[in-house]
């Protein structure tokens, strides 16, 4: 999917987080959008799944040429982001069950074969409120990489991972994500720099206010 920003700005109340970014996300590119705790990261990518509507400029979507209306984009799209929770009262093949009879399940690939490919086992009544950050997190990224679509959104991802969850991570963006176009939000640079071929800093995009003396950074 390409994905066009074109002087987007967002507030709340009368505070701008961001103003006047304008980006290009390539199809079948990974891009890693950088920044500080706070400094709109999050804002930005919820603009990009539809979830919030930009206070200035628009964003367009094309998916084979043809373009998506921005209330559809959804339809196209898996996002990952600690602010998303799991169906906790599930076992994790109902979770699994649940998730693809929205989204498609990339071919070859079944349900019982998708728990083979988390690292763990765990009981088959066992409901996710009893399971680890850490396996949360694998179950998350799971459902996002092996669905069907062309747009993967990550915020965050490697949260709640140790480093043999880093490295199945990797793995997954290594091996799923070569034709789908993909946005990483993070302050993990080092982490996400191995295979994000383009970079935006939001914080370029920041208003400036200023004090008497000083000036320093809007909200975000």
């Amino acid at each position: 999917m390409h994905i066009e920003l074109q002087k987007v700005g967002k507030k709340f109340n009368t505070e701008w987080i961001f103003k006047d970014l304008s980006f290009t996300f390539e199809a079948r590119s990974a891009t890693a959008i950088l920044g500080r705790n706070g400094s709109g990261k999050s804002t930005l990518l919820q603009l990009i799944a539809g979830n919030l509507h930009p206070t200035a400029g628009t964003i367009h979507y094309t998916l084979n040429g043809k373009p998506v209306p921005a209330e559809q984009v959804f339809r196209h799209l898996t996002l990952v982001a600690p602010y998303l929770e799991l169906i906790e009262e599930f076992t994790l093949y109902e979770m699994l069950e649940f998730h693809f009879r929205f989204k498609p399940i990339l071919p070859g690939f079944t349900l019982n074969s998708l728990t083979d490919m988390l690292g763990f086992r765990v009981p088959a009544t066992k409901p996710i409120l009893q399971f680890s950050s850490g396996m949360k997190q694998r179950i998350k990224l799971l459902i996002a990489f092996m669905s069907d679509i062309p747009l993967l959104l990550l915020d965050e991802p490697t949260m709640n991972l140790d480093q043999a969850g880093i490295g199945w991570y990797h793995r997954l963006i290594t091996d799923y994500t070569l034709s789908r176009t993909v946005i990483i939000c993070t302050n993990q640079h080092q982490i996400e720099s191995c295979f994000a071929t383009r970079q935006l800093q939001v914080e370029d995009y920041k208003i400036q206010v200023f004090t008497d003396r000083n000036p320093v950074s809007g909200p975000g």
